[in-house]
Protein backbone atom coordinates (compact mmCIF):
# COMPACT_ATOMS: atom_id res chain seq x y z
CA UNK A 1 0.00 0.00 0.00
CA UNK A 2 1.16 3.70 -0.90
CA UNK A 3 0.85 5.39 2.74
CA UNK A 4 2.15 8.41 1.35
CA UNK A 5 -0.49 9.52 -1.03
CA UNK A 6 -4.01 9.62 1.31
CA UNK A 7 -7.35 11.51 1.31
CA UNK A 8 -9.92 11.18 3.68
CA UNK A 9 -12.10 8.57 2.64
CA UNK A 10 -15.57 10.91 1.45
CA UNK A 11 -14.39 14.01 2.97
CA UNK A 12 -14.53 16.57 0.18
CA UNK A 13 -16.76 14.09 -2.41
CA UNK A 14 -19.88 14.08 -0.30
CA UNK A 15 -19.84 17.77 -0.17
CA UNK A 16 -18.59 18.36 -3.76
CA UNK A 17 -15.90 21.25 -2.68
CA UNK A 18 -11.62 21.48 -2.89
CA UNK A 19 -9.76 20.46 0.55
CA UNK A 20 -8.47 22.91 1.99
CA UNK A 21 -5.14 22.15 1.50
CA UNK A 22 -3.74 19.72 -1.02
CA UNK A 23 0.37 18.84 -1.41
CA UNK A 24 0.86 16.82 -4.84
CA UNK A 25 4.26 14.85 -4.90
CA UNK A 26 5.84 17.72 -2.94
CA UNK A 27 9.83 17.51 -2.66
CA UNK A 28 11.95 19.85 -1.12
CA UNK A 29 16.08 19.39 -0.94
CA UNK A 30 18.82 20.89 0.76
CA UNK A 31 21.89 20.37 -0.59
CA UNK A 32 22.46 16.05 -0.85
CA UNK A 33 19.44 15.75 2.18
CA UNK A 34 15.93 15.19 0.85
CA UNK A 35 14.12 16.93 3.90
CA UNK A 36 10.19 16.17 1.90
CA UNK A 37 10.41 13.48 -0.42
CA UNK A 38 6.94 13.32 -2.60
CA UNK A 39 4.64 14.29 0.02
CA UNK A 40 1.01 13.72 -1.12
CA UNK A 41 -1.77 14.31 0.92
CA UNK A 42 -5.27 16.08 1.92
CA UNK A 43 -6.29 18.30 4.76
CA UNK A 44 -9.76 18.87 4.63
CA UNK A 45 -11.91 21.79 5.51
CA UNK A 46 -12.35 22.48 9.29
CA UNK A 47 -10.30 19.40 10.23
CA UNK A 48 -7.37 19.38 12.88
CA UNK A 49 -4.75 17.84 11.08
CA UNK A 50 -1.22 17.02 12.83
CA UNK A 51 1.92 16.20 11.05
CA UNK A 52 3.61 14.19 13.84
CA UNK A 53 7.12 12.88 14.00
CA UNK A 54 10.67 12.98 15.05
CA UNK A 55 12.94 15.93 14.36
CA UNK A 56 14.49 15.66 11.07
CA UNK A 57 11.59 13.68 9.37
CA UNK A 58 10.52 16.84 7.25
CA UNK A 59 7.08 17.49 9.05
CA UNK A 60 7.98 21.61 9.94
CA UNK A 61 9.51 21.39 6.50
CA UNK A 62 6.68 20.94 4.99
CA UNK A 63 4.59 23.54 6.92
CA UNK A 64 6.90 25.63 5.62
CA UNK A 65 6.27 24.83 2.16
CA UNK A 66 2.49 25.16 2.72
CA UNK A 67 3.50 28.70 4.59
CA UNK A 68 5.42 29.68 1.64
CA UNK A 69 8.06 30.27 3.38
CA UNK A 70 10.20 27.70 1.32
CA UNK A 71 9.46 26.77 -2.21
CA UNK A 72 9.81 23.35 -3.25
CA UNK A 73 12.03 21.49 -5.46
CA UNK A 74 8.72 19.73 -7.19
CA UNK A 75 5.54 19.28 -6.74
CA UNK A 76 2.62 21.52 -5.76
CA UNK A 77 0.49 23.06 -2.85
CA UNK A 78 -2.93 23.94 -2.99
CA UNK A 79 -5.13 25.77 -0.93
CA UNK A 80 -8.79 25.05 -1.33
CA UNK A 81 -8.35 24.25 -5.24
CA UNK A 82 -5.61 27.37 -5.96
CA UNK A 83 -2.10 26.51 -6.71
CA UNK A 84 -0.23 28.63 -4.68
CA UNK A 85 3.13 26.79 -5.19
CA UNK A 86 5.15 29.58 -6.04
CA UNK A 87 3.35 32.47 -4.80
CA UNK A 88 4.65 34.52 -1.54
CA UNK A 89 3.48 33.27 2.18
CA UNK A 90 0.93 37.15 1.92
CA UNK A 91 -0.74 35.75 -0.97
CA UNK A 92 -1.77 32.88 0.87
CA UNK A 93 -4.82 32.05 2.50
CA UNK A 94 -2.73 31.21 5.67
CA UNK A 95 -1.54 32.49 8.80
CA UNK A 96 1.01 30.40 10.76
CA UNK A 97 1.46 30.83 15.08
CA UNK A 98 5.55 30.12 15.26
CA UNK A 99 6.57 28.52 18.95
CA UNK A 100 8.14 31.54 20.26
CA UNK A 101 4.82 33.56 20.03
CA UNK A 102 6.65 36.17 17.74
CA UNK A 103 4.84 39.20 19.36
CA UNK A 104 6.69 42.55 18.79
CA UNK A 105 7.30 43.14 23.15
CA UNK A 106 6.79 47.63 22.15
CA UNK A 107 3.31 46.63 21.36
CA UNK A 108 0.22 46.39 23.48
CA UNK A 109 -1.78 43.40 23.58
CA UNK A 110 -4.39 44.73 21.39
CA UNK A 111 -1.75 46.44 18.86
CA UNK A 112 -0.17 43.08 18.31
CA UNK A 113 -3.48 41.63 17.49
CA UNK A 114 -4.39 43.91 15.18
CA UNK A 115 -1.27 44.84 13.44
CA UNK A 116 -2.10 42.77 10.53
CA UNK A 117 -5.42 44.30 9.73
CA UNK A 118 -3.53 47.80 10.10
CA UNK A 119 -1.11 46.70 7.62
CA UNK A 120 -4.09 45.25 5.37
CA UNK A 121 -5.87 48.81 5.93
CA UNK A 122 -8.79 47.81 7.69
CA UNK A 123 -10.59 50.40 9.11
CA UNK A 124 -9.97 51.06 13.14
CA UNK A 125 -13.86 50.59 13.87
CA UNK A 126 -13.60 47.16 12.26
CA UNK A 127 -9.89 46.59 13.83
CA UNK A 128 -11.19 47.61 17.15
CA UNK A 129 -14.57 45.47 16.92
CA UNK A 130 -12.46 42.54 15.50
CA UNK A 131 -9.38 42.34 17.87
CA UNK A 132 -12.12 42.06 20.71
CA UNK A 133 -13.81 39.61 19.01
CA UNK A 134 -10.47 37.25 18.70
CA UNK A 135 -9.17 38.48 22.38
CA UNK A 136 -12.67 37.24 23.85
CA UNK A 137 -12.22 33.57 21.94
CA UNK A 138 -9.08 33.38 23.75
CA UNK A 139 -10.09 34.32 26.90
CA UNK A 140 -8.25 37.42 27.35
CA UNK A 141 -10.68 40.06 27.74
CA UNK A 142 -9.59 42.77 29.63
CA UNK A 143 -6.04 42.49 28.72
CA UNK A 144 -5.97 44.21 25.65
CA UNK A 145 -3.44 47.15 27.40
CA UNK A 146 -0.97 44.98 28.58
CA UNK A 147 2.23 44.21 26.88
CA UNK A 148 3.96 40.79 26.66
CA UNK A 149 5.86 41.01 29.26
CA UNK A 150 3.04 41.29 31.68
CA UNK A 151 1.79 38.21 30.81
CA UNK A 152 2.30 34.85 31.44
CA UNK A 153 3.61 31.72 28.52
CA UNK A 154 0.55 30.67 27.94
CA UNK A 155 -1.19 34.17 27.71
CA UNK A 156 1.25 35.32 25.74
CA UNK A 157 0.78 31.94 23.47
CA UNK A 158 -3.33 32.98 23.56
CA UNK A 159 -2.35 36.24 21.86
CA UNK A 160 -0.53 34.73 19.34
CA UNK A 161 -3.21 32.74 18.81
CA UNK A 162 -5.45 35.77 18.53
CA UNK A 163 -3.31 37.54 16.05
CA UNK A 164 -3.31 34.53 13.64
CA UNK A 165 -7.06 33.83 13.57
CA UNK A 166 -8.10 37.80 13.74
CA UNK A 167 -7.15 37.99 9.91
CA UNK A 168 -9.85 34.87 9.55
CA UNK A 169 -7.20 32.66 7.37
CA UNK A 170 -8.81 29.93 5.65
CA UNK A 171 -6.13 27.98 7.43
CA UNK A 172 -4.12 28.20 9.82
CA UNK A 173 -0.64 26.64 11.23
CA UNK A 174 1.10 25.87 13.68
CA UNK A 175 4.46 25.11 14.21
CA UNK A 176 5.25 23.40 17.62
CA UNK A 177 2.77 26.07 19.22
CA UNK A 178 3.20 24.82 22.84
CA UNK A 179 6.98 23.28 23.06
CA UNK A 180 7.83 26.39 25.57
CA UNK A 181 5.20 25.55 27.55
CA UNK A 182 5.25 23.17 31.11
CA UNK A 183 3.64 20.11 30.92
CA UNK A 184 0.59 21.37 33.16
CA UNK A 185 0.06 24.26 30.86
CA UNK A 186 0.39 22.67 27.61
CA UNK A 187 -2.33 19.92 28.62
CA UNK A 188 -4.44 23.01 29.27
CA UNK A 189 -3.50 24.78 26.66
CA UNK A 190 -4.51 21.91 24.24
CA UNK A 191 -7.94 21.77 25.53
CA UNK A 192 -7.96 25.35 25.08
CA UNK A 193 -7.13 25.03 21.07
CA UNK A 194 -9.59 22.20 20.36
CA UNK A 195 -12.04 24.44 21.89
CA UNK A 196 -10.63 27.58 19.90
CA UNK A 197 -10.50 25.42 16.68
CA UNK A 198 -14.00 24.08 17.29
CA UNK A 199 -15.52 27.58 17.54
CA UNK A 200 -13.99 29.25 14.67
CA UNK A 201 -13.91 26.48 12.40
CA UNK A 202 -10.49 27.51 11.08
CA UNK A 203 -9.03 24.25 9.10
CA UNK A 204 -5.71 24.08 11.60
CA UNK A 205 -2.42 22.51 10.37
CA UNK A 206 -0.35 21.88 13.22
CA UNK A 207 3.27 20.07 13.70
CA UNK A 208 4.35 18.49 17.18
CA UNK A 209 6.89 15.83 17.70
CA UNK A 210 4.68 15.06 21.10
CA UNK A 211 2.53 11.56 20.71
CA UNK A 212 0.38 12.43 23.03
CA UNK A 213 -0.40 15.92 22.23
CA UNK A 214 -1.37 14.53 18.70
CA UNK A 215 -3.42 11.21 19.70
CA UNK A 216 -5.58 13.97 22.23
CA UNK A 217 -6.18 17.08 19.72
CA UNK A 218 -6.42 15.66 16.06
CA UNK A 219 -9.21 14.26 13.90
CA UNK A 220 -6.57 12.82 12.08
CA UNK A 221 -2.50 12.13 12.04
CA UNK A 222 0.27 11.82 9.42
CA UNK A 223 3.17 10.26 10.68
CA UNK A 224 6.27 11.62 9.04
CA UNK A 225 9.58 9.62 8.50
CA UNK A 226 12.61 10.23 6.66
CA UNK A 227 10.72 12.98 4.67
CA UNK A 228 7.85 10.99 3.77
CA UNK A 229 4.44 10.34 5.00
CA UNK A 230 4.13 6.35 6.65
CA UNK A 231 0.75 6.49 7.64
CA UNK A 232 -2.59 8.81 8.13
CA UNK A 233 -5.62 8.21 9.98
CA UNK A 234 -7.45 8.61 12.87
CA UNK A 235 -5.56 8.61 16.05
CA UNK A 236 -7.37 5.56 17.27
CA UNK A 237 -6.64 4.08 13.76
CA UNK A 238 -2.51 5.32 14.19
CA UNK A 239 -2.46 3.95 17.51
CA UNK A 240 -4.62 0.87 17.88
CA UNK A 241 -3.40 -0.19 14.12
CA UNK A 242 0.78 0.59 12.95
CA UNK A 243 1.26 0.49 9.98
CA UNK A 244 4.70 -0.34 10.15
CA UNK A 245 7.33 -0.76 12.99
CA UNK A 246 8.39 2.97 12.76
CA UNK A 247 4.94 4.04 14.03
CA UNK A 248 4.08 1.26 16.21
CA UNK A 249 7.31 2.27 18.47
CA UNK A 250 6.98 6.16 17.69
CA UNK A 251 3.33 6.59 18.74
CA UNK A 252 3.66 5.13 22.21
CA UNK A 253 5.18 1.93 23.18
CA UNK A 254 4.83 -1.74 21.16
CA UNK A 255 5.44 -5.07 21.31
CA UNK A 256 6.73 -6.88 18.09
CA UNK A 257 5.78 -10.03 17.62
CA UNK A 258 6.81 -12.51 14.58
CA UNK A 259 4.52 -15.41 13.78
CA UNK A 260 5.99 -17.03 10.82
CA UNK A 261 6.42 -15.21 8.25
CA UNK A 262 4.48 -12.38 9.50
CA UNK A 263 5.05 -9.85 11.78
CA UNK A 264 2.44 -8.33 14.51
CA UNK A 265 2.23 -5.23 16.82
CA UNK A 266 0.76 -5.53 20.44
CA UNK A 267 0.54 -2.69 22.73
CA UNK A 268 1.65 -3.14 26.56
CA UNK A 269 -1.77 -2.78 27.94
CA UNK A 270 -3.15 -5.15 25.53
CA UNK A 271 -1.41 -8.01 27.40
CA UNK A 272 -2.17 -9.77 30.72
CA UNK A 273 -0.33 -11.83 32.87
CA UNK A 274 -1.84 -14.75 33.82
CA UNK A 275 -0.49 -17.31 36.94
CA UNK A 276 0.03 -21.13 35.93
CA UNK A 277 -3.60 -22.07 36.93
CA UNK A 278 -5.59 -19.25 35.65
CA UNK A 279 -7.96 -19.48 32.73
CA UNK A 280 -6.30 -19.15 29.65
CA UNK A 281 -10.60 -17.72 28.62
CA UNK A 282 -9.51 -17.71 24.74
CA UNK A 283 -6.41 -15.92 24.99
CA UNK A 284 -3.16 -16.58 22.94
CA UNK A 285 -0.79 -17.58 25.82
CA UNK A 286 3.13 -17.13 25.93
CA UNK A 287 5.08 -19.20 29.50
CA UNK A 288 7.56 -16.62 30.47
CA UNK A 289 9.43 -15.16 33.21
CA UNK A 290 9.06 -11.67 34.97
CA UNK A 291 12.83 -10.25 34.75
CA UNK A 292 12.06 -6.26 35.77
CA UNK A 293 9.10 -3.99 37.37
CA UNK A 294 8.86 -0.32 37.13
CA UNK A 295 6.23 0.94 39.49
CA UNK A 296 4.69 4.25 38.35
CA UNK A 297 1.76 5.04 40.64
CA UNK A 298 -1.28 3.99 38.68
CA UNK A 299 0.55 1.44 36.48
CA UNK A 300 3.01 -0.67 36.68
CA UNK A 301 5.12 -2.19 33.66
CA UNK A 302 6.60 -5.40 33.77
CA UNK A 303 9.06 -6.76 31.35
CA UNK A 304 8.78 -10.46 30.68
CA UNK A 305 11.33 -12.73 29.10
CA UNK A 306 9.80 -15.60 27.22
CA UNK A 307 10.69 -19.45 27.34
CA UNK A 308 10.25 -19.61 23.78
CA UNK A 309 12.71 -16.11 23.51
CA UNK A 310 12.92 -12.09 22.90
CA UNK A 311 10.50 -10.00 25.82
CA UNK A 312 7.53 -8.45 25.87
CA UNK A 313 6.70 -5.33 27.79
CA UNK A 314 3.22 -5.24 30.12
CA UNK A 315 1.46 -2.39 31.56
CA UNK A 316 -1.21 -3.30 34.51
CA UNK A 317 -3.11 -0.58 36.61
CA UNK A 318 -2.50 -0.96 40.13
CA UNK A 319 -6.36 -1.53 41.20
CA UNK A 320 -5.65 -3.41 44.05
CA UNK A 321 -2.21 -3.76 44.20
CA UNK A 322 0.47 -2.23 46.39
CA UNK A 323 4.01 -1.40 45.77
CA UNK A 324 5.18 -3.87 47.69
CA UNK A 325 3.53 -6.95 45.90
CA UNK A 326 4.33 -5.29 42.82
CA UNK A 327 8.35 -5.82 43.49
CA UNK A 328 7.88 -9.25 44.65
CA UNK A 329 6.56 -10.21 41.09
CA UNK A 330 10.69 -9.98 40.02
CA UNK A 331 11.72 -13.28 39.20
CA UNK A 332 8.36 -14.76 38.96
CA UNK A 333 7.25 -17.51 36.46
CA UNK A 334 3.94 -16.37 34.47
CA UNK A 335 2.11 -16.89 31.32
CA UNK A 336 1.78 -13.56 28.79
CA UNK A 337 -1.98 -13.95 27.42
CA UNK A 338 -3.54 -11.64 24.63
CA UNK A 339 -6.48 -11.63 22.74
CA UNK A 340 -6.01 -12.25 18.64
CA UNK A 341 -7.42 -9.19 17.65
CA UNK A 342 -5.60 -7.33 19.67
CA UNK A 343 -2.91 -7.38 17.77
CA UNK A 344 -2.32 -5.72 14.21
CA UNK A 345 -0.12 -6.74 11.29
CA UNK A 346 2.08 -4.58 9.89
CA UNK A 347 4.07 -3.88 6.47
CA UNK A 348 8.04 -3.88 7.29
CA UNK A 349 9.89 -6.85 5.52
CA UNK A 350 12.62 -6.25 7.86
CA UNK A 351 11.71 -6.65 11.63
CA UNK A 352 13.55 -7.20 14.70
CA UNK A 353 13.09 -10.68 16.54
CA UNK A 354 10.17 -12.22 18.31
CA UNK A 355 8.93 -9.70 21.09
CA UNK A 356 11.42 -7.11 20.76
CA UNK A 357 10.16 -3.91 21.45
CA UNK A 358 10.17 -0.73 19.52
Amino acid sequence: MDTNTVARPGADASVGTEPDVRLVALTKRFGETTAVDGVSVDVARGEFFTLLGPSGSGKTTTLRLIAGFELPDSGQVQIAGRDVTRLPPYAREVNTVFQDYALFPHMTVARNVEYGLRVAGQPRAERARRVEEALAMVHLQGLGDRKPGQLSGGQRQRVALARAIVKRPRVLLLDEPLGALDLKLRHEMQLELKRIQADVGITFVYVTHDQEEALAMSDRVAVFDEGRIVQVGAPAEIYEHPATAFVAGFVGTSNLLERGTSTFTIRPEKLRLLADRDPADGLVTEPGTIVDVSYLGMVTKYRVALDAGGELQVVQQNLETSSAEVFEARGRSVRVGWRAEHTSAIEDQEHPTEGEQT
